[in-house]
């Protein structure tokens, strides 16, 4: 603690001691506490309280007071608490029993105990203070540990789950200080505090009230997932019987949690070796939960890498067991064995698949952990591929009304799934998640089918119909890889053949999400297409590319931005030749470029703005921008148009052109960005550098660098700043250097932005001149600002956050005390 605060500190206690002036704002109090942590985490809590006796009074007050704050009382519990941490600490609010009137049950006798704010303070504190034995040994002579118990079943959530947490702290820490000789499974040789607590949790789980059960679960949940110590072994043995109890019940007891607490153990290596008791403990679970729970507690079991077989296979046959009965029910004979040869009873799960809610429910939670399956790296078990795919396709059918089953549980199951976007959204997750599987051609025909009657419905809701375009993009993504079949390849041209057609259906949809989409999946249908040439072919063949140029004067800005990037990619594979009407087909890429400047410059939105400069950029980045007769005049005009626009996005991606540009100067003129790389060049080197130097200029680069340093969003500066570092690295470290008139070293923004402003004034008011010819075109010019301008100390104060001047302790104490009016003026506080 530095003097300053030290000095200040006796007054901010004498402030909070104070009735007459309640702290108004308890943020104030939380800064405080993080304050004080700071502190005891290097000083033992002994020393900050003798040096700093006003905080042992400031405690004492705040328990003598008649009425005291409850957030007061709440935050000087919390203080004890870390002060008492250390034991020198704890000796010392031990003297006159302080220790005992602050954590001893006096508290829980009183009136104030009813505020959850003064509970949660003494929980909280205790936790603090129980970091060695003798403030274990305390808790349990003086009773508190039964008060603990007991605050497991605190009314207030958060003050239960802090009391789970400490009950777990306290069981940990008095085993692991009490280990000198091997555990005892009976107990007889744990510390007092650990068998106290083992009881109270037994005594919990066999309870009829589901409260306490849940608790103990949750507290035994903690323990195995935060620990994997050999104890941990011991003490399940005390918990195995009641726990095997809560499994015999009807309906299971807190079974979410008992699935948390199986998968916690199972997660630890103490017990997951292939000999231990707890996977027959899972088997035996799958059997006992319902269908929703079991098949949560199958989905963990397969995530398990050390996992037997006995147990992993019984996992998948229940989490499938749903996809079987619906496979079973699509069937003309549907009492015999379902496709994927599950053995299990399927009765709990056809009961449930019989009533509506139950049905999408049970099936949502299926589909979601097929899906979970696909995203393992791992996956020892083979899954059936055609009979699941079958089976998702049979469920999408279901949703649009496609399939109508003769049996009677089909046929219900076909009727609850009619129009639910539940069922859908998750059944075209799964469907495109399982695009890597190896299928049939008549699959793969299938999948395109059911897809394509998705995208031509106009019943399809629009969340629902960009998902379906997911899908199709990923197995038409899959068939690339497939190419060298020739059957795969004639599937997916027939499909491209029959879906482009309705994309151009799409682009008239009234609603503009629809729209917005349709625009999304053909841009990255020709990312993702490898066959250029026949893509182009169908393309151009379809007439689909026409309408995306109609769509950059839409209604709403996001499809508009969603059009320049179809169109950026559409222009690169080049199959716009057929889109523009009469002499603009001969001329098409300079047409497109044109187009598109005009909306960086005109457009009142900012989305088609700033897609405009992503799609120049790539386009530069991928090398077709250099078919262009002049490309330092495109390059210019974007950099004076992104100059001028207010968004800072647009800015930023700007600058990511800059060093795009910057790289592509410095490499095609063999002048190194790194100062001490070895220039192979038999050109002199000043000579590669006033090139570059002039070909920046021309292009007004340095005008965009330096407008972007001075800009108030601070994103956009420190972008800048990077690349003017770099340049300045690298040209002004040359001793070939042209020297020009420089100004004073070290200046800082507003001495550049005086600069420009005079240059732009002199512009302005001489509209005569040739402003292109200007200082700012002149390397001299540049030269010298790069020198001037002290950038390492503005990248310096770019990397601080807005609230950096005032975060200090001594801020938040100054504040404290102006609250309260003892200071003349209120300091700024930005803590």
């Amino acid at each position: 603690m530095d003097s300053e605060c030290q000095q200040l500190l006796p007054s901010v206690c004498a402030v909070l001691a104070d009735p007459r002036q309640p702290v108004s704002d308890d943020t104030c109090l939380e800064k405080l506490l993080d304050w004080f942590r700071g502190i005891t985490e290097t000083d033992s809590g002994a020393s900050v309280l003798q040096e700093n006796p006003c905080l042992v009074d400031l405690i004492l007050q705040g328990l003598t007071l008649e009425e005291p704050n409850p957030s007061l009382l709440g935050f000087i519990l919390r203080l004890a608490g870390l002060f008492a941490a250390s034991e020198r600490g704890f000796q010392r609010l031990s003297e006159g029993e302080l220790l005992l009137s602050l954590f001893g049950q006096n508290l829980s006798t009183s009136r104030l105990w009813e505020d959850a704010t003064v509970r949660s303070g003494w929980i909280q504190g205790v936790h603090s203070m129980v970091q060695h034995v003798s403030a274990v040994q305390f808790l349990y002579d003086c009773g508190s540990m039964n008060l603990i118990l007991t605050l497991q079943k605190d009314t207030s959530l958060f003050i239960a789950s802090s009391a789970n947490e400490l009950i777990v702290h306290i069981l940990g820490f008095s085993i692991l200080s009490a280990i000198q000789q091997p555990l005892s499974t009976s107990g007889s040789n744990w510390p007092a505090s650990a068998q106290l607590i083992v009881a109270h949790l037994n005594r919990s789980l066999r309870s009829s009230v589901p409260s306490q059960v849940a608790q103990s679960l949750k507290a035994l949940i903690t323990v195995f997932r935060g620990c994997h110590d050999t104890w941990t072994g011991v003490l399940w043995s005390s918990f195995v019987q009641p726990v095997e109890s809560l499994l015999k019940q009807e309906p299971v007891c807190e079974a979410s949690l008992l699935v948390e607490l199986f998968l916690s153990m199972a997660r630890s290596p103490i017990f997951s070796h292939h000999e231990s008791e707890l996977w027959g403990l899972l088997i035996n679970a799958m059997q006992r939960l319902d269908p929703l729970q079991a098949s949560s507690l199958s989905l963990g079991i397969l995530k398990l890498r050390n996992c037997p077989q006995v147990v992993s296979i019984p996992a998948l046959r229940v989490l499938l067991q749903p996809m079987d009965c619906i496979l079973r029910a699509t069937t003309d004979h549907p009492d015999q064995p379902g496709m994927l040869e599950l053995v299990s009873d399927s009765k709990a799960v056809e009961t449930l698949l019989s009533i509506k809610s139950s049905c999408i429910g049970l099936l949502c939670q299926t589909l979601a952990h097929l899906e979970a399956l696909q995203c393992l790296d791992f996956f020892p078990l083979e899954l059936p591929h055609e009979p699941l795919l079958h089976c998702i396709l049979t469920i999408l059918e279901f949703c649009i009304g496609l399939s109508n089953p003769s049996s009677s549980l089909g046929n219900r199951i076909s009727r609850f799934l009619v129009g639910s976007l539940r069922v859908q959204r998750l059944s075209l997750d799964v469907l495109g998640a399982v695009s890597h599987w190896t299928i049939s051609s008549v699959s793969l025909g299938k999948i395109f089918d059911v897809l394509l009657v998705y995208l031509k419905s106009p019943d399809t809701k629009p969340t629902i119909l960009k998902k379906s375009f997911q899908a199709t993009l990923k197995w038409l993504l899959s068939c690339s890889k497939l190419t060298n079949l020739k059957d795969m390849s004639h599937t997916r041209n027939k499909f491209l053949r029959d879906l482009l057609p309705l994309l151009q259906k799409r682009f008239s949809s009234p609603c503009w999400e629809v729209r917005d989409s349709t625009l999304e999946f053909l841009a990255h249908l020709v990312d993702c297409c490898p066959d250029q040439d026949e893509l182009r072919q169908i393309l151009q063949s379809s007439a689909v590319t026409k309408p995306v140029w109609d769509l950059l004067k839409d209604s709403e800005s996001y499809v508009r931005a969603s059009a320049v990037i179809t169109l950026g990619r559409l222009a690169v594979i080049g199959s716009l030749n057929q889109t523009l009407p009469g002499p603009a087909r001969t001329n098409n890429q300079q047409n497109v470029i044109s187009k598109l400047l005009e909306i960086l410059g005109e457009d009142t939105e900012s989305f088609p703005r700033r897609a405009v400069i992503r799609v120049v950029t790539d386009w530069f980045r991928e090398g077709h921008l250099e078919l262009l007769g002049d490309l330092d005049q495109l390059i210019s005009r974007v950099f004076e148009l992104a100059n001028c626009d207010l968004d800072w996005e647009v800015k930023l991606h700007g600058l990511e052109l800059a060093e795009i540009f910057i790289s592509r100067t410095a490499g095609n003129s063999n002048l190194s960005l790194c100062p001490y790389a070895v220039v192979l060049s038999s050109t002199p080197e000043s000579s590669l550098l006033e090139k570059s130097l002039q070909k920046f200029c021309q292009v007004k680069l340095f005008e965009f660098l330096l407008s972007a340093l001075c800009d108030c969003d601070r994103p956009v500066a420190q972008k800048s700043c990077d690349i003017l570092i770099s340049l300045k690295r690298t040209l002004c470290v040359k001793e070939v250097l042209i020297k020009g008139p420089v100004a004073q070293k070290s200046q800082r923004t507003d001495w550049l932005e005086e600069s420009l402003r005079s240059w732009r004034s002199c512009c302005k008011d001489q509209p005569d001149q040739d402003c292109t010819a200007g200082p700012q075109q002149k390397p001299e010019w540049a030269l010298g600002i790069l020198e001037a301008v002290d950038l390492d100390g503005l990248q310096v104060a770019l990397d601080k956050s807005s609230d950096h001047m005032e975060k200090s302790p001594r801020s938040l104490l100054q504040d404290i005390l102006a609250t309260a009016g003892t200071l003349a003026e209120n300091g700024v506080d930005c803590y």
